[in-house]
């Protein structure tokens, strides 16, 4: 046999699969490894877009009114004289005004949807229901439209459907309450809710609420100047023959005026405390805080003093603790008269949705945040807080921390879990990572923002502000000094106009 000769059997010769998928293995974590290395360079490792919710706002541009959606896409071009109304956020129902004449003070005004379609006809005005909360922020109901044919108006839903016939001379939300509408009719006064359905007839003098709670009932003044309280379910909760009823309302109790004096009711007619109080400040329970000779107290409804009468001010907080004012300061106190925190502070409030009291003292920039045990658990700047998420961010020293409500520190990852990038800091500068914490935006801000809701981030360079989105991208570099802006914020190229109460968005 030749040196050269093949030896075969007639059998076919094996594949080695160990060593073939070693090489699969070996090929797939080169082809990995180049792809890091790419997504690297380009910044786009880690990073996934933001899922957003769909809203709309209004935005101004070049002295024109138009409308955004949360992704900073154009849905009605700015092309209006008059800000356009957005009454709920959430849906496509916008009030738009326009053949505006000043002098005659006379408009026209239309309802459209993203489409630019009308959607609401037939009438000769259409507006939006403002309303008001205590701090005067403006608000609108969310369900129903004010509407008004040959001088008289009506209500309908943001369908177009009526609620109500335009047979009113006037139709207004009541003050500070939710889905409260104030009506009126040949002088006198009823209430409706959003759908239209009738809470109080229309056979009032007055009708104002009782406390910001719908809820809780409102006080109503008949045509001989008698006051009650009706509640949401239509029935009387108060009698209608007192001289006056305050608006103060605590676990069944009224606080009417009979015979020039005060007293404390229920709605059984049970009378506590009559003559006992020139005022009351809050029923708590069965705690009162009474006001006498302009000094503050707290009896209980069967009228045993539990704090003196002696104090500048006393509010509620939690539990039997109260905030009191002595010397023009501010402390807490307890039902046994005890002082737990002595009167130092210029201001004390407490936090209900999180159970936190923060005390401001004269002269100092920092803010004591106290816990339930009436201790100081943090020193700082209150930056913000939400009770949604179950956090607060503070400004201690030259850092911004977070902390839940039990004052235990928390990273933003931790606490921010729809976020696709994480605000950090190195060397005086801020960046941005991922969940991971790889670094996806570069330390170069000398100040920046977390991602807000709508995937932007606001970033600061050379004292001006600009904003990337949910991958890190520079959406618009630093070119806004927004020096008056109380909220800085972005979606896409437009950043929040000045006035909060307008929720607008500019690129001015």
């Amino acid at each position: 046999m030749s040196s050269g000769a093949k030896r075969y059997s007639g059998e076919k010769k094996k594949l080695n699969m160990k060593k073939i998928f070693a090489v699969i293995i070996a090929l797939a974590v080169i082809v990995m490894v180049v792809v890091g290395i790419s997504k690297l360079l380009s910044g786009e490792i880690g990073t996934e877009e933001k899922t957003v919710a769909n809203q709309y706002f209004a935005v101004y541009t070049n002295e024109k009114w138009g409308v955004i959606n949360s992704k900073g896409d154009t849905i009605i071009k700015p092309e209006y004289d008059e800000t356009i109304i957005i009454p709920d956020s959430k849906k496509d129902v916008f009030l738009c005004t326009y053949d505006v004449n000043y002098i005659e003070g006379s408009y026209k005004a239309k309802v459209i949807n993203e489409k630019g379609k009308e959607i609401i006809t037939g009438y000769d005005t259409i507006q939006a229901l403002e309303n008001y909360d205590d701090n005067n922020n403006l608000w609108y109901e969310t369900d129903a439209l004010l509407v008004s044919k040959s001088g008289k108006y009506g209500l309908v839903d943001f369908k177009g459907k009526e609620l109500l016939k335009c047979e009113y001379d006037s139709i207004e939300a009541l003050k500070g309450v939710k889905n409260s509408i104030l009506i009126q009719k040949d002088g006198k006064y009823g209430l409706v809710d959003h759908i239209g359905a009738t809470i109080i007839e229309t056979e009032y003098k007055e009708i104002k609420p009782i406390s910001n709670e719908y809820a809780n009932g409102y006080i109503v003044t008949n045509s001989s100047n008698q006051k009650g309280v009706i509640g949401r379910d239509k029935a009387i909760a108060v009698e209608i023959k007192y001289q006056d009823v305050q608006a103060i309302y605590g676990n069944g109790n009224y606080v009417v005026k009979e015979n020039d004096k005060w007293e404390i009711i229920n709605s059984e007619g049970t009378i506590y405390l009559k003559g006992k109080f020139d005022k009351v400040k809050s029923i708590d329970g069965q705690n009162v805080v009474i006001i006498s000779n302009n000094k503050y107290g707290v009896v209980t409804l069967t009228g045993e003093t539990k704090i003196d009468t002696k104090y500048q001010d006393i509010t509620y907080a939690c539990d039997d603790n109260y905030i009191f004012k002595e010397k023009n300061q501010y402390g807490i106190i307890n039902l046994a008269g005890e002082k737990k925190i002595k009167e130092s502070y210029e201001s004390l409030i407490y936090r209900t949705e999180s159970g936190i009291f923060e005390g401001d003292k004269a002269n100092l920039a920092d803010t004591d945040f106290i816990g339930s045990d009436l201790t100081v658990k943090l020193k700082g700047i209150l930056s913000e807080i939400n009770t949604e998420l179950g956090y607060m961010k503070v400004r201690v020293g030259s850092e911004y921390k977070y902390y839940n409500f039990k004052f235990e520190e928390k990273s933003s990852k931790e606490l921010l879990k729809g976020n696709t990038l994480f605000l950090d800091k190195k060397d005086e500068k801020y960046g941005y990572v991922n969940k991971d914490g790889i670094v996806v935006v570069d330390y170069i801000y000398d100040d920046a923002r977390e991602q807000n809701e709508f995937g932007y981030a606001s970033v600061k360079k050379d004292g001006m502000w600009g904003c990337i989105d949910s991958k890190g991208k520079q959406v618009i570099a630093p070119s806004y000094a927004l020096e008056n802006a109380s909220l800085i914020e972005f979606i896409h190229k437009w950043h929040r106009g000045e006035d909060l109460n307008l929720n607008y968005y500019t690129d001015k």
